[in-house]
């Protein structure tokens, strides 16, 4: 990773040694981590039962915050509340659409905690409370591909293994739609890549202290490292469909799904 111009040669080898410390978090660190995700939680419940009377994403942004506030220090990052078409958009911080209802609310919000870990959790909901054919067709879609990538979040497995199994399923059901034409081996090679048209990013980073955790480390130790208990990451899989976007059918535009867990490695598997 580019470190900042102005830093010197010793510096960039104290980041990165403390990165790399930062990779494997004790029993402490997981008991916090555990306490902001389950304020989290609260926090989106609270959201939810908004649906049906709140008119904006502000809203949405001004009770997950204050959910933030009362139990936590803030939150750990600028929370993206992103209605309908918006959700497009991967870090939709304006929050000042509308809620209209048979739209979509991407919600990715963490709640940061007086220790300052923070939580970082993605859901994709109905605002009408229920989804219409092609928004379900495509949520069960990313919802597979997670649960694909989660079944890869384990001891011995390198760190890109979930991103691999996920970027697999989805690549297999855009083509299944009739969105990528060929195979989904013929979308995934290194030289093609078709697939990110739609799904835009890879599903996981660590976390920690800072929503994207540890990111001074060495590539070998992170990005290509194995990974082991203790490392605490998220799983992110998405999919999205801009409104303009004529390689996708019309009604599939304008949708934007993203679920996101926040999973720590253990001895045998993984917590979720």
């Amino acid at each position: 990773r580019l470190a900042p111009a102005h830093e010197r040669p010793g510096d960039r080898e104290l980041a990165a040694a403390i990165s790399e410390l930062r990779l494997i978090k004790d029993a402490l660190e997981i008991e916090e981590l555990r306490a902001v995700t389950a304020s989290t939680r609260r926090a989106f419940e609270d959201v939810i039962r908004s649906f049906g009377r709140a008119s904006s994403e502000r809203e949405v942004e001004g009770l997950f915050n204050l959910r933030a506030r009362v139990e936590g220090n803030d939150v750990g990052y600028g929370t993206i509340a992103a209605s309908g078409a918006n959700a497009c958009i991967l870090h939709w911080t304006r929050n000042d659409g509308p809620l209209r209802e048979g739209d979509l609310l991407l919600l990715d919000a963490g709640v940061e905690g007086h220790a300052l870990y923070t939580a970082d959790i993605t859901r994709t909901l109905p605002l009408s409370g229920r989804f219409s054919p092609a928004q379900r067709e495509l949520y069960e879609l990313v919802w597979r591909a997670q649960q694909a990538a989660l079944e890869a979040v384990r001891p011995g497995n390198d760190f890109m293994e979930p991103n691999r199994r996920a970027q697999r399923v989805l690549a297999e059901g855009l083509v299944a739609l009739g969105i990528l034409q060929g195979s989904a081996d013929e979308a995934l090679r290194d030289e093609h890549q078709f697939h990110k048209r739609y799904t835009l990013h890879n599903v996981s980073h660590m976390l920690g202290l800072d929503v994207h955790d540890c990111a001074r480390a060495r590539e070998e130790v992170y990005r290509y490292g194995p990974l082991q208990p203790g490392m605490v990451l998220t799983v992110e899989p998405g999919l999205y469909f801009q409104l303009d976007d004529l390689t996708v059918p019309e009604r599939y535009r304008g949708i934007g799904i993203r679920i996101e867990d926040d999973v720590l490695v253990t001895e045998h598997g993984h917590e979720n």
